[in-house]
C-alpha cells in the first residue's frame, strides 16, 4: 500500500534541476505565427523569462539569423536578461549547434525546458534530439507558436508521444514557487502573476485592493 508523504513528486520541476532554453522569439518568426495571438505570445515569453530570472534558473537564449533575416530577440526577454550572451545560429535545429551543446554540458542539468518559435521546427528539433540523448524534456506550449493551429498541435503531439512533458507559462512560474510560504520569492511571483497572469493576475489585484489579502498569508 503506498504511503502519502508531504513532499513534491519527482516529475515536478524545481529551479535547480533544469536548464531553460528560449529559442527564436524574434519578430520575423512571430509575423507568421497564427496559433497564438502575438500579444499573448510576447506576454507569455515575458512571464517565462521573469520566472527564470526570479528563481535563478540556468537559462540559454538563442536566435537564428538575427542580423540578416529574423531580427532581434523579443525585448520582453532581452530586458530581463540584458547581459545575456545570446547565441545566434544558422541551424534550424538548435541542438545541432555545438555552442548550445557545450553550454548545456557546462550547466550539467538533466532536464531541459523549451519555449520558442516555431513549435514544429525550432522546438521539435531540439526536443526530439535532447530526448534521444537521454535528457528529460518539458515544453512550455503557450510560449511557443506556429504558422497554423494544426502545425502547433501536431508538433506538440509528436513531442509528447516521444516523451516530452507539456506545460504552460503560468504553470511554470507557479511550479517553481510551489509554496506561498517561500517568502524570498513570494513578492516577485505575485508581481509577475499580476503583470502577466491574465485573469489570475486580476484576481490578485482585487484581493489585495479590497481585502488586503495575499496567497497563503
Amino acid at each position: 500500500m503506498p504511503q502519502a508523504q508531504a513532499k513534491p513528486g519527482k516529475l515536478l520541476l524545481s529551479p535547480s534541476d533544469h536548464t531553460l532554453i528560449m529559442i527564436d522569439h524574434q519578430s520575423q518568426m512571430a509575423f507568421a505565427t497564427k496559433s497564438i495571438d502575438p500579444v499573448m505570445l510576447r506576454n507569455n515569453a515575458a512571464l517565462v523569462a521573469k520566472a527564470a530570472k526570479e528563481f535563478s534558473v540556468s537559462t540559454i537564449l538563442t536566435t537564428v539569423a538575427s542580423k540578416t533575416f529574423s531580427g532581434p530577440i523579443f525585448d520582453e526577454i532581452k530586458s530581463v536578461f540584458p547581459e545575456a550572451d545570446i547565441i545566434d545560429r544558422t541551424s534550424m535545429n538548435t541542438w545541432e549547434d555545438q555552442r548550445i551543446a557545450d553550454r548545456v554540458n557546462a550547466i550539467g542539468k538533466p532536464r531541459i525546458v523549451f519555449a520558442g518559435l516555431w513549435t514544429s521546427v525550432c522546438i521539435v528539433g531540439p526536443a526530439l534530439s535532447a530526448l534521444d540523448q537521454g535528457f528529460e524534456v518539458y515544453v512550455i506550449a503557450d510560449a511557443c507558436g506556429d504558422v497554423t493551429d494544426e502545425a502547433h498541435e501536431r508538433a506538440m503531439q509528436r513531442m509528447v508521444q516521444a516523451g516530452a512533458r507539456p506545460m504552460t507559462s503560468l504553470q511554470y512560474l507557479l511550479e517553481l514557487q510551489r509554496d506561498w510560504a517561500r517568502s524570498e520569492t513570494y513578492n516577485q511571483t505575485v508581481a509577475t502573476s499580476i503583470q502577466h497572469g491574465g485573469g489570475y493576475g486580476l484576481g490578485l489585484i482585487y484581493a489585495k485592493t479590497m481585502f488586503g489579502g495575499s496567497e497563503g498569508h
